[in-house]
This record gives C-alpha cells, structure tokens and sequence, in this order.
C-alpha cells in the first residue's frame, strides 16, 4: 500500500520549521463535508493539514485542492486502515510531533482539537481518544441504540483484556504523541477499520499512556457510518483479536504485531513498562 502525492495540485501547505501540530484526514468520498470540517479547524492550533484519499468516486480531492491542503492519492481504494496508515507515515515524515487524526465527514467536532492534545502537550499522556460516550451525547447525537449497545459491550471487553478503565475504543477522534507511533509496528495491521483496535492492542502492550477527553457526536445524512452486517464483522473482528491479544501475554501464542522496540528492553534494575490511563 502506497500513497502517491499528487504532483498537479496548487501550492502546498509549507512551514518554515518542522509542525509541531499535524492533522490528517483519511478521507473516502467525504465533498459533502470535507470543506466544513477543515474550515472548524482551530488553525491557530495546527501546523498542517494532510489529506490521504482513498480512491474517492466523488469530489473529495477536487474540494481538498481547493482548500489547498497536503493531497496523498491512492491508486485503488485500499480501506480505512490502509488510509490510516498513508496518513500516519507522512506525517510522521514531515517531522509532527503530535499527529491528529480528525475524520473529514464531520461526525466529529473539530474545535475541540485543543482539548484532545491537551494532555499530551502537558505531558500527562502519549495517546488521547476523544470518546463520545464519555460526553454522554451519543444516543442524543443520533447514534444508533444496536451501535451504542454493541460499542458498550466490546468496550468492556476491551476494557478487561487490557486492565484499562476507558469509556469507549471505538472512536474516530485520536491524538498521538510521535513516539507512539514510532514505536508500534502499525505497519502490520489490517487495511480494515479493525486497524483502530489493533493499533490500541500495540499501545497497551508497548506501555504507552492513554487518555480520553468527551467530544459530543454527530450523526447525519452526509456523514459516514457503517452499515450492521460490517458493524457485525467489526465486533467479531474485535472479539477475534482480543483472543489473539491474551494468548499473546500468555505467551501461548506470540505475535509480532503486537511487539515493539520499546518492550524487547529495559534498563537494568527497572520493571517492565505497562499501560496506563488517564
């Protein structure tokens, strides 16, 4: 998987000092949407703004032209995950020191995005999932019930399997300290959405700190949401590598996914990383 920049587009978004701030959108036919999310951007607050295409039908890219944003082009349409990961690898190599992911459909509020990286630039955290069930707004937002209920359920499994307290996984709205993702071989996950849980098995197991701050939800016409047959596939999926995630702690079962750099040592006399949440 590859993305290609595309070479015909206006000027690009420069910056005279490598961001410090970047937000990437992994954006599959999102026009309808794409202008109203950047334009709520607090842009005082970011660097850059990288948009990753996902071989959109409509005028997502002809919109993000427009608005003169970092196009990355993908020459078929690959999946959310393989989105997630063009956008992660340019980021990463344009120097960010937080990446930002904001989806570009808008279900997400984007003038939040100084309360998501908030405790990673106080210091207080390496990962920060913007949850909307910790904001209670959810069933008010238009989620689905069968969603709210499925996403309760896999969140408490998630939730015991990796000794966490977190409210929900399943968001779209994520801040990452650049080390995290670094350090977690995100390059292995699925192209599919099961990639956001994926990445979340790696951050426990690499012992990085998670947060989570309320965003309300949004859900409408224009906005993307999958259907119940590839929600139900997301939840097995989920199930599936929550039992790949314990027999790989056990050690029954090891797995390269899920190892790091940062757990194959430590300094001599100090106890093994593990996760925390804020």
């Amino acid at each position: 998987m590859r993305g290609t920049k595309d070479m015909n587009e206006p000027q690009q978004q420069t910056t005279e000092r490598p961001p410090g701030v970047v937000v990437v959108m992994p954006a599959y036919n999102a026009g309808r949407t794409l202008r109203m999310t950047y334009k709520d951007l607090p842009h005082e607050h970011v660097d850059m703004v990288i948009l990753v295409d996902d071989y959109s039908s409509d005028d997502t890219v002809a919109v993000a032209r427009e608005l003169n944003l970092n196009i990355f082009l993908h020459d078929r349409n690959y999946g959310y995950g393989a989105n997630q990961k063009t956008c992660y690898t340019e980021a990463l190599r344009a120097g960010a020191q937080i990446v930002v992911m904001v989806h570009p459909d808008y279900q997400y509020d984007p003038r939040l995005l100084p309360d998501v990286i908030a405790p990673i630039q106080r210091g207080e955290a390496d990962v920060v999932l913007g949850s909307r069930l910790k904001s209670g707004s959810a069933l008010s937002g238009g989620m689905p019930w069968w969603k709210y209920v499925s996403n309760r359920f896999l969140t408490g499994v998630e939730n015991y399997v990796f000794g966490l307290h977190l409210s929900e996984y399943h968001t779209g709205y994520r801040a990452y300290r650049r080390e995290v993702l670094e350090t977690v071989n995100f390059t292995l996950n699925s192209d599919k959405f099961i990639f956001d849980q994926e990445i979340m098995a790696q951050i426990v197991e690499a012992g990085f700190r998670v947060a989570e701050v309320p965003v309300p939800t949004r859900y409408f016409a224009e906005a993307s949401s999958a259907s119940f047959l590839a929600s139900s596939r997301y939840g097995l999926g989920i199930l599936s590598l929550m039992g790949k995630y314990v027999l790989h702690r056990r050690g029954v079962m090891r797995q390269r996914q899920f190892e790091s750099l940062r757990n194959r040592y430590r300094a001599a006399g100090t106890e093994p990383r593990s996760a925390t949440v804020g």
